[in-house]
Protein backbone atom coordinates (compact mmCIF):
# COMPACT_ATOMS: atom_id res chain seq x y z
CA UNK A 1 0.00 0.00 0.00
CA UNK A 2 2.86 2.26 0.85
CA UNK A 3 4.40 1.62 -2.51
CA UNK A 4 1.36 2.76 -4.30
CA UNK A 5 0.62 5.40 -2.38
CA UNK A 6 4.20 6.45 -3.04
CA UNK A 7 3.60 6.13 -6.81
CA UNK A 8 0.36 8.08 -6.39
CA UNK A 9 1.84 11.12 -4.40
CA UNK A 10 4.74 11.06 -7.25
CA UNK A 11 2.24 10.93 -10.07
CA UNK A 12 0.35 13.79 -8.63
CA UNK A 13 3.32 16.17 -8.02
CA UNK A 14 4.36 15.45 -11.84
CA UNK A 15 0.73 16.52 -13.25
CA UNK A 16 1.44 19.66 -10.87
CA UNK A 17 4.81 20.00 -12.08
CA UNK A 18 3.79 20.14 -15.81
CA UNK A 19 0.61 22.07 -15.25
CA UNK A 20 3.03 24.43 -13.45
CA UNK A 21 5.18 24.67 -16.24
CA UNK A 22 4.59 28.10 -19.22
CA UNK A 23 3.74 26.15 -22.34
CA UNK A 24 6.00 26.77 -25.13
CA UNK A 25 4.51 28.83 -27.92
CA UNK A 26 5.16 28.10 -32.12
CA UNK A 27 5.82 31.04 -34.12
CA UNK A 28 2.11 31.49 -35.43
CA UNK A 29 0.84 31.19 -32.05
CA UNK A 30 3.08 34.23 -30.91
CA UNK A 31 2.51 35.79 -34.18
CA UNK A 32 -1.24 35.26 -33.97
CA UNK A 33 -1.03 36.89 -30.14
CA UNK A 34 1.05 40.18 -31.22
CA UNK A 35 -1.24 40.56 -34.23
CA UNK A 36 -4.29 40.75 -31.67
CA UNK A 37 -2.36 43.78 -29.39
CA UNK A 38 -2.40 45.66 -32.69
CA UNK A 39 -5.47 47.86 -32.77
CA UNK A 40 -5.23 49.22 -36.02
CA UNK A 41 -5.02 45.60 -37.24
CA UNK A 42 -7.56 44.21 -35.59
CA UNK A 43 -9.39 47.32 -37.03
CA UNK A 44 -8.07 46.33 -40.49
CA UNK A 45 -8.35 42.84 -40.30
CA UNK A 46 -12.47 43.22 -39.40
CA UNK A 47 -13.48 45.72 -42.52
CA UNK A 48 -11.89 43.25 -44.57
CA UNK A 49 -14.28 40.82 -43.06
CA UNK A 50 -16.86 43.16 -43.15
CA UNK A 51 -16.16 43.48 -47.28
CA UNK A 52 -15.53 39.92 -47.54
CA UNK A 53 -19.10 39.15 -46.33
CA UNK A 54 -20.80 42.02 -48.30
CA UNK A 55 -19.21 40.62 -51.25
CA UNK A 56 -20.61 37.13 -50.49
CA UNK A 57 -23.89 38.33 -49.15
CA UNK A 58 -24.56 41.03 -52.09
CA UNK A 59 -27.24 39.00 -53.81
CA UNK A 60 -29.75 39.32 -50.50
CA UNK A 61 -28.54 42.59 -49.40
CA UNK A 62 -28.95 44.90 -52.45
CA UNK A 63 -32.52 46.09 -52.61
CA UNK A 64 -32.09 46.45 -56.53
CA UNK A 65 -30.60 44.68 -59.28
CA UNK A 66 -27.62 46.69 -59.91
CA UNK A 67 -27.15 46.77 -63.86
CA UNK A 68 -31.21 47.14 -64.55
CA UNK A 69 -32.47 50.35 -65.46
CA UNK A 70 -35.97 50.85 -63.77
CA UNK A 71 -38.79 52.28 -65.90
CA UNK A 72 -40.42 54.38 -62.86
CA UNK A 73 -36.38 55.76 -61.26
CA UNK A 74 -35.46 58.98 -62.12
CA UNK A 75 -31.72 59.57 -62.72
CA UNK A 76 -29.06 61.24 -60.43
CA UNK A 77 -31.93 60.91 -57.72
CA UNK A 78 -29.68 62.40 -54.66
CA UNK A 79 -29.02 60.18 -51.23
CA UNK A 80 -31.91 60.44 -48.78
CA UNK A 81 -30.28 62.87 -46.37
CA UNK A 82 -30.62 65.71 -49.38
CA UNK A 83 -33.14 66.94 -51.01
CA UNK A 84 -35.31 65.56 -53.82
CA UNK A 85 -34.63 62.03 -52.59
CA UNK A 86 -36.69 59.09 -53.14
CA UNK A 87 -36.53 56.76 -49.98
CA UNK A 88 -36.68 53.67 -52.61
CA UNK A 89 -33.25 54.47 -52.87
CA UNK A 90 -31.19 55.27 -49.81
CA UNK A 91 -27.84 56.32 -51.35
CA UNK A 92 -29.66 57.95 -54.76
CA UNK A 93 -29.54 56.56 -58.46
CA UNK A 94 -26.66 57.14 -60.99
CA UNK A 95 -27.28 58.87 -64.50
CA UNK A 96 -28.52 55.59 -65.69
CA UNK A 97 -31.27 55.57 -62.65
CA UNK A 98 -29.37 52.58 -61.09
CA UNK A 99 -29.41 52.21 -57.97
CA UNK A 100 -26.71 53.12 -56.24
CA UNK A 101 -26.37 51.21 -52.79
CA UNK A 102 -26.87 48.06 -54.62
CA UNK A 103 -23.69 48.79 -56.71
CA UNK A 104 -21.39 49.57 -54.19
CA UNK A 105 -21.89 46.33 -52.97
CA UNK A 106 -21.80 44.50 -55.60
CA UNK A 107 -18.36 46.58 -56.59
CA UNK A 108 -16.88 45.12 -53.07
CA UNK A 109 -17.35 41.42 -54.56
CA UNK A 110 -15.14 42.87 -57.62
CA UNK A 111 -12.75 44.65 -55.78
CA UNK A 112 -12.12 41.19 -53.47
CA UNK A 113 -12.05 39.11 -56.74
CA UNK A 114 -9.56 41.77 -58.51
CA UNK A 115 -7.42 41.96 -55.10
CA UNK A 116 -7.00 37.85 -53.92
CA UNK A 117 -7.32 36.22 -57.48
CA UNK A 118 -4.18 38.15 -59.65
CA UNK A 119 -2.03 37.63 -56.15
CA UNK A 120 -2.42 33.95 -55.45
CA UNK A 121 -1.32 33.47 -59.02
CA UNK A 122 1.34 35.71 -58.39
CA UNK A 123 2.33 33.99 -55.67
CA UNK A 124 2.55 30.64 -57.32
CA UNK A 125 4.57 31.75 -59.89
CA UNK A 126 6.95 34.16 -58.53
CA UNK A 127 7.42 31.98 -55.77
CA UNK A 128 7.95 28.70 -57.55
CA UNK A 129 10.72 30.96 -59.99
CA UNK A 130 11.86 32.40 -56.79
CA UNK A 131 12.56 29.01 -55.16
CA UNK A 132 13.85 27.10 -58.36
CA UNK A 133 16.69 29.58 -58.88
CA UNK A 134 17.96 30.37 -55.36
CA UNK A 135 18.03 26.68 -54.93
CA UNK A 136 19.77 25.93 -58.24
CA UNK A 137 22.51 29.01 -58.13
CA UNK A 138 24.90 29.49 -60.53
CA UNK A 139 24.09 29.80 -64.14
CA UNK A 140 20.54 28.55 -64.01
CA UNK A 141 20.15 31.41 -60.97
CA UNK A 142 21.69 33.91 -63.11
CA UNK A 143 19.27 33.68 -66.33
CA UNK A 144 16.62 33.19 -64.55
CA UNK A 145 16.90 36.85 -62.71
CA UNK A 146 17.75 37.92 -65.98
CA UNK A 147 14.57 37.35 -66.83
CA UNK A 148 13.31 38.94 -63.90
CA UNK A 149 14.98 42.02 -64.40
CA UNK A 150 13.76 42.39 -67.75
CA UNK A 151 10.34 41.87 -67.03
CA UNK A 152 10.70 44.15 -64.01
CA UNK A 153 11.85 47.16 -66.16
CA UNK A 154 8.33 47.29 -67.57
CA UNK A 155 6.62 50.15 -65.79
CA UNK A 156 3.37 47.77 -64.55
CA UNK A 157 0.67 50.46 -64.89
CA UNK A 158 1.37 51.10 -68.11
CA UNK A 159 2.03 48.02 -69.38
CA UNK A 160 -1.56 47.27 -67.78
CA UNK A 161 -3.13 50.34 -70.27
CA UNK A 162 -1.57 49.50 -73.23
CA UNK A 163 -2.98 45.62 -72.93
CA UNK A 164 -6.30 46.45 -72.22
CA UNK A 165 -6.06 49.35 -74.90
CA UNK A 166 -5.01 46.54 -77.19
CA UNK A 167 -7.28 43.71 -76.04
CA UNK A 168 -10.69 45.23 -74.68
CA UNK A 169 -12.57 43.88 -77.23
CA UNK A 170 -11.13 40.73 -78.39
CA UNK A 171 -12.50 37.42 -76.56
CA UNK A 172 -9.91 37.57 -74.01
CA UNK A 173 -10.93 41.39 -73.04
CA UNK A 174 -14.80 40.24 -73.16
CA UNK A 175 -14.79 36.89 -70.94
CA UNK A 176 -16.03 37.65 -67.10
CA UNK A 177 -16.89 41.40 -68.00
CA UNK A 178 -13.50 42.37 -68.69
CA UNK A 179 -11.88 40.09 -65.64
CA UNK A 180 -10.07 37.85 -66.98
CA UNK A 181 -7.92 40.44 -69.04
CA UNK A 182 -7.16 42.04 -65.59
CA UNK A 183 -5.78 38.37 -64.36
CA UNK A 184 -3.65 38.33 -66.87
CA UNK A 185 -2.53 41.84 -66.91
CA UNK A 186 -1.71 41.62 -63.17
CA UNK A 187 -0.37 38.24 -63.01
CA UNK A 188 2.14 39.29 -66.54
CA UNK A 189 4.24 41.37 -64.48
CA UNK A 190 3.09 41.16 -60.74
CA UNK A 191 5.07 37.59 -60.00
CA UNK A 192 8.32 39.29 -59.92
CA UNK A 193 8.60 41.11 -56.98
CA UNK A 194 7.70 37.96 -55.13
CA UNK A 195 10.21 35.97 -56.97
CA UNK A 196 12.85 38.27 -55.80
CA UNK A 197 11.78 38.14 -52.13
CA UNK A 198 11.95 34.08 -52.25
CA UNK A 199 15.00 33.39 -54.03
CA UNK A 200 16.45 35.85 -51.15
CA UNK A 201 14.65 33.93 -48.33
CA UNK A 202 15.93 30.60 -50.09
CA UNK A 203 19.45 31.78 -50.49
CA UNK A 204 19.77 32.43 -46.87
CA UNK A 205 17.84 29.51 -45.73
CA UNK A 206 19.22 26.65 -48.33
CA UNK A 207 22.76 26.61 -46.11
CA UNK A 208 21.18 25.74 -42.83
CA UNK A 209 22.26 23.02 -40.43
CA UNK A 210 18.82 21.63 -40.99
CA UNK A 211 19.12 21.92 -44.87
CA UNK A 212 22.11 19.85 -44.76
CA UNK A 213 21.02 17.77 -42.54
CA UNK A 214 18.25 16.45 -44.85
CA UNK A 215 20.63 15.89 -47.58
CA UNK A 216 22.40 13.86 -45.55
CA UNK A 217 20.08 11.65 -45.41
CA UNK A 218 19.03 11.37 -48.64
CA UNK A 219 15.46 13.35 -48.65
CA UNK A 220 14.37 14.34 -51.96
CA UNK A 221 14.89 17.97 -53.52
CA UNK A 222 11.29 18.41 -53.74
CA UNK A 223 10.63 17.25 -50.62
CA UNK A 224 13.59 19.73 -49.05
CA UNK A 225 11.73 22.62 -51.16
CA UNK A 226 7.83 22.09 -49.65
CA UNK A 227 8.46 20.44 -46.56
CA UNK A 228 11.86 22.76 -44.94
CA UNK A 229 12.48 25.39 -47.33
CA UNK A 230 8.76 26.82 -48.39
CA UNK A 231 7.38 26.90 -44.81
CA UNK A 232 10.33 28.96 -43.22
CA UNK A 233 9.47 31.54 -46.53
CA UNK A 234 5.88 31.93 -45.53
CA UNK A 235 6.09 35.23 -43.27
CA UNK A 236 7.38 37.08 -45.40
CA UNK A 237 5.03 35.97 -48.31
CA UNK A 238 2.32 36.09 -46.11
CA UNK A 239 2.99 40.06 -45.66
CA UNK A 240 3.92 40.64 -48.86
CA UNK A 241 0.46 39.68 -50.06
CA UNK A 242 -1.25 41.74 -47.68
CA UNK A 243 0.32 44.64 -49.38
CA UNK A 244 -0.06 43.02 -53.29
CA UNK A 245 -3.76 42.40 -52.47
CA UNK A 246 -4.71 46.30 -52.38
CA UNK A 247 -2.31 47.44 -54.64
CA UNK A 248 -4.04 45.27 -57.23
CA UNK A 249 -7.19 46.65 -56.11
CA UNK A 250 -6.47 50.37 -56.68
CA UNK A 251 -5.05 49.21 -59.92
CA UNK A 252 -8.40 48.29 -61.27
CA UNK A 253 -9.95 51.59 -59.34
CA UNK A 254 -7.55 53.80 -61.75
CA UNK A 255 -8.31 51.57 -64.89
CA UNK A 256 -11.80 51.84 -64.77
CA UNK A 257 -11.23 55.56 -63.83
CA UNK A 258 -9.66 55.58 -67.41
CA UNK A 259 -12.42 53.62 -68.74
CA UNK A 260 -10.18 50.76 -69.30
CA UNK A 261 -11.28 48.13 -66.62
CA UNK A 262 -14.27 46.35 -65.94
CA UNK A 263 -16.81 46.12 -68.64
CA UNK A 264 -20.07 47.73 -67.93
CA UNK A 265 -22.64 47.27 -66.99
CA UNK A 266 -20.56 45.47 -64.20
CA UNK A 267 -20.29 47.32 -61.54
CA UNK A 268 -16.93 48.45 -59.99
CA UNK A 269 -15.60 51.39 -57.28
CA UNK A 270 -13.55 52.12 -59.71
CA UNK A 271 -16.09 52.16 -62.96
CA UNK A 272 -18.26 54.02 -60.22
CA UNK A 273 -16.13 56.99 -59.74
CA UNK A 274 -15.52 57.37 -63.42
CA UNK A 275 -19.84 57.33 -64.04
CA UNK A 276 -20.00 59.61 -61.77
CA UNK A 277 -17.22 62.38 -62.36
CA UNK A 278 -19.29 64.29 -64.44
CA UNK A 279 -21.40 64.69 -61.24
CA UNK A 280 -18.47 66.10 -59.03
CA UNK A 281 -19.65 69.88 -59.80
CA UNK A 282 -23.05 69.60 -58.21
CA UNK A 283 -23.65 66.06 -56.88
CA UNK A 284 -20.03 65.15 -55.47
CA UNK A 285 -21.73 61.93 -53.49
CA UNK A 286 -21.43 59.98 -55.95
CA UNK A 287 -17.62 59.90 -56.52
CA UNK A 288 -17.18 60.40 -52.65
CA UNK A 289 -18.55 57.33 -51.92
CA UNK A 290 -17.20 54.90 -53.76
CA UNK A 291 -13.75 56.43 -53.63
CA UNK A 292 -14.09 56.04 -49.80
CA UNK A 293 -14.34 52.60 -49.90
CA UNK A 294 -11.98 52.29 -52.41
CA UNK A 295 -9.79 54.27 -49.22
CA UNK A 296 -10.99 52.67 -46.66
CA UNK A 297 -10.17 48.83 -47.98
CA UNK A 298 -6.71 50.62 -48.52
CA UNK A 299 -6.32 51.49 -45.51
CA UNK A 300 -7.39 48.43 -43.76
CA UNK A 301 -5.03 46.06 -45.53
CA UNK A 302 -1.92 48.87 -44.81
CA UNK A 303 -3.00 48.26 -41.42
CA UNK A 304 -2.61 44.55 -41.88
CA UNK A 305 0.25 44.29 -43.36
CA UNK A 306 2.06 46.61 -40.63
CA UNK A 307 0.54 44.41 -38.27
CA UNK A 308 1.51 41.44 -39.83
CA UNK A 309 5.04 42.78 -40.25
CA UNK A 310 5.54 43.36 -36.74
CA UNK A 311 3.91 40.19 -35.50
CA UNK A 312 6.20 38.31 -38.06
CA UNK A 313 9.26 39.52 -37.02
CA UNK A 314 11.51 37.60 -34.83
CA UNK A 315 13.14 40.38 -32.89
CA UNK A 316 9.62 41.59 -31.67
CA UNK A 317 9.49 38.70 -28.85
CA UNK A 318 12.51 39.84 -27.26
Amino acid sequence: MSSLAAKAEKAQRGALAARARPRSRGLWSDAWRRLRRNRAAVAGLGFILLMFLVAIFAPLLAPHDPETIPATARSNTPPIWMDRSDSSYPLGTDSLARDELSRLLYGARISMIVGFVPTILTVVVGASIGMLSGWLGGKADNWLMRGVDVVYAFPSFLFFIILQAALRDTWLGQQLGGLLLLFVAFALTGWVGMARLVRGQILSLKEREFVEAARAVGVPTHRILTRHLLPNTLAPIIVSISFDVPAYILAEAGLSFLGLGIRPPTASWGSMVFESFPLITFLPVFVIMPATLIALIMIAFAFVGDGLRDALDPQMSR
